[in-house]
């Protein structure tokens, strides 16, 4: 007897909470509904209207320059200013067009990783690797696909001369790095 008083008072309680959970999860939510309505029709959307655009006047055409813009005067200089570019952006790349591309021309920057140094003889040499192979690169050495030549030469860093073509299509000279690769396998 004594175990089935508690089974009783348990069953006995939920069963009084039972009207209690109907009363919250019932159909009576109509003020709530109600109150969701009149708000809806109460709000009003606010909307700025669009400013009017601003008139546009017209400047007239002040001839200040001394040159007229669509003169042979103006193309002549424009061609003279671009012939003296073009020889010296010639005088840049005609030597390394001329000369025979090294092993390490045929890769591109990003794949060529340095991962260390050696001073043989006092002369400082980096250690590139290249598709799981080793190579010795020197101060004047070619490396990259865009004519990158090694200026400098650090135990951490390794900096070359790039020539390369800009936008415009202008030769133009540029600086380029490789990062010692600690770790590196």
């Amino acid at each position: 007897m004594n175990t089935i008083t508690p089974i009783f008072f348990r069953a006995l309680l939920c069963f009084s909470f039972l009207p209690f959970l109907t009363a919250c999860f019932g159909d009576d939510q109509q003020d709530i509904k109600q109150w969701m309505q009149e708000q809806r029709n109460a709000t009003k959307p606010n909307v700025p209207p669009i400013p009017e655009p601003k008139k546009f006047t017209p400047e007239s055409y002040k001839n200040d320059l001394s040159i007229e813009p669509f003169s042979n005067q103006k193309l002549t200089q424009a061609l003279k200013r671009e012939s003296s570019q073009a020889t010296a952006n010639a005088a840049l790349v005609a030597p390394e067009l001329n000369r025979r591309k090294e092993v390490l021309e045929g890769f591109p920057l990003d794949a060529i990783s340095m991962v260390g140094t050696m001073l043989p003889k006092g002369v400082p040499v980096a250690l590139v690797k290249v598709d799981k192979l080793l190579y010795q690169v020197r101060l004047g050495s070619y490396l990259g696909q865009n004519y990158g030549k090694v200026v400098k030469l650090s135990e951490t860093e390794l900096v070359l001369r790039e020539i390369v073509q800009d936008a415009a299509g202008e030769w133009i000279e540029r600086q380029a790095s490789l990062q010692l690769q600690e770790g590196s396998k």
